[in-house]
């Protein structure tokens, strides 16, 4: 008789047109690591919501047992205090705080005249050394990078008593190194007897961790798997996953790169925006011919995106300088409206905060790069023309939703992030640069914006694909870029490319990096 520290029975959860959870059910084992994996908008997120509070009870259908008791949690603060504590794929922590204040916001440490101070920072020091970040308690959380703020929600979890922790897609915005601790580091605390969840699309980081596994497809359970041996199954779990078999991750594509050049640049620098004598791009130059994709690699702060953002418009640093050209001819962008305007398109990493408006329709985000395209003569919005335009990037892209009056907030993931692709497709760029353009999403959207890309350059526009993922952009690009410290370091064909040649570029170069003049001689 397995002991059960969950069991969640016929879970089913009801939005307009939309069953996200349909009899939905969980058991997870006390002091294992159970993995929930599936498509974006499959119910993962939905049935942890149920399960922590956000989703409170009397909103769905079906039972929650916790330590073999009936739970009706109606609030977060509800599951808390049983030790349930969530970490979401965003991270809620506020920048212009510490460390210490973050881990015990709504959860002081009060003493006699308010809260107690002294108190906060030794239990935030105790709970960082559980993690192993040695950055002090008073640290601001805008000084510290993404793989440490990470840690940092761990630790305030840890400060709740943790006894069921769940992760949702902990590792989409950690380099491989990052991610690597941060897994590490759950088979250590399930060696002290902590249960927990992970929500993940990377089944390599599955297979390392995970006991068990279930798959959720379309709002329900299709199996659970047994990994105690960890000899995974990929494929079996991708076609429980996408209902299919996916024989190729990369769709296949004919390589006719063209000899004309979509985009150069030429000795391209750029400062911080704030720490204005700090060089973030230090003298990089590159091209990409029409009809080719090319792939920049790099570990996290090597300087891939600000690099990008400030060719598109210069929207991020100060001090650039430089030469773009555009199909041949040299441009000056000093808004992202020029970028559009001359056929160059930026698909930013971060969706939720600068790429989309998530209390805004699926229509309304569509169309925002080109509103011009969908007005009349008066430039006036026409709004069947916009709603025509949505629901055909719907149907393209296969967002799953109800109707393109659906606001993006409501969307999952990987549908967020196909409306977001819908936006540029629309602007019609020449160029279109992708920031991490998979992250956070499942192997079946994955293969979908893959074909985007191939179509795109079959087409003869050029694309440039900043990625963490190297099996990604090994399996996608013709040319591959490894950025380290803010400059170039190496550049490889698609027959040259390796994992193992991409790390030794970034572990073995040295700040000068290479100039287009260097690779000629």
């Amino acid at each position: 008789m397995p002991d059960n520290i969950l069991v969640m029975q016929s879970i089913t959860k009801l939005y307009p047109g939309v069953k996200a959870l349909d009899n939905v059910n969980l058991e997870v084992q006390r002091g294992e690591i159970h993995a929930l994996v599936g498509e974006n908008g499959a119910g993962k997120s939905t049935l942890m919501n149920v399960l922590s509070g956000t989703i409170p009870f009397g909103e769905y259908e079906g039972k929650i047992l916790f330590n073999g008791s009936e739970c009706q949690f109606k609030r977060i603060h509800d599951s808390e205090k049983l030790g349930i504590v969530i970490i979401h794929q965003e991270l809620a922590l506020i920048p212009e705080l510490s460390i210490g204040e973050n881990m015990f916001l709504g959860n002081e440490r009060n003493g006699k005249l308010g809260i107690d101070w002294n108190e906060t920072y030794s239990q935030a020091t105790k709970h960082l050394e559980e993690v192993g970040l040695k950055d002090k308690a008073t640290t601001l959380i805008k000084d510290i990078g993404t793989g440490k703020q990470q840690l940092v929600e761990i630790a305030k979890a840890l400060s709740k008593n943790v006894k069921l922790l769940i992760l949702d897609e902990p590792t989409s915005s950690l380099n491989e190194e990052d991610s690597k601790m941060l897994l590490d580091m759950l088979l250590q605390f399930k060696k002290q007897g902590m249960t927990s969840i992970i929500i993940s699309h990377k089944l390599s980081e599955v297979a390392y961790v995970a006991d068990r596994i279930t798959v959720l497809r379309d709002g329900a359970t299709i199996e659970t798997i047994d990994n105690e041996d960890r000899t995974i199954d990929e494929d079996r779990i991708i076609k429980g996953m996408v209902g299919r078999e996916l024989t190729n991750r990369f769709p296949a594509r004919e390589h006719k790169v063209s000899e004309e050049i979509g985009l150069e640049v030429k000795n391209w620098v750029v400062h911080h925006p704030i720490y204005t004598e700090k060089q973030v791009v230090n003298g990089v130059s590159f091209h990409v011919h029409k009809g080719e994709i090319v792939g920049f690699s790099g570990l996290q702060g090597a300087g891939r995106t600000e690099l990008a953002m400030s060719l598109f418009g210069k929207s991020y640093g100060s001090g650039i300088s430089g030469r773009e050209y555009l199909n041949g001819k040299e441009v000056h962008l000093k808004t992202e409206e020029d970028a559009i305007e001359h056929g160059l398109a930026y698909v930013t990493e971060d969706r939720k905060t600068n790429g989309l408006v998530l209390i805004d329709t699926i229509a309304k985000n569509t169309t925002m790069a080109r509103l011009k395209k969908v007005c009349d003569k008066h430039g006036v919005i026409d709004v069947g023309m916009e709603n025509h335009v949505a629901e055909k990037y719907v149907k393209v892209m296969n967002i799953k939703t109800p109707t393109v009056q659906q606001l993006v907030g409501n969307l999952s993931g990987g549908n967020q992030q196909k409306v977001l692709l819908s936006k540029w497709m629309f602007a019609d760029p020449d160029v279109l640069i992708l920031d991490e353009p998979t992250r956070g999403i499942d192997v079946g959207a994955k293969y979908e914006i893959y074909c985007i890309m191939n179509d795109m350059v079959a087409q003869g526009k050029s694309v440039v694909m900043i990625s963490s993922e190297l099996p990604e952009l090994l399996g996608m690009c013709d040319r591959i870029y490894v950025m380290n410290e803010g400059s170039l370091v190496a550049e490889m064909s698609r027959d040259e490319a390796t994992q193992e040649k991409i790390m030794g570029a970034i572990l073995h170069s040295d700040k000068k990096g290479i100039s287009e003049e260097q690779k000629e001689a």
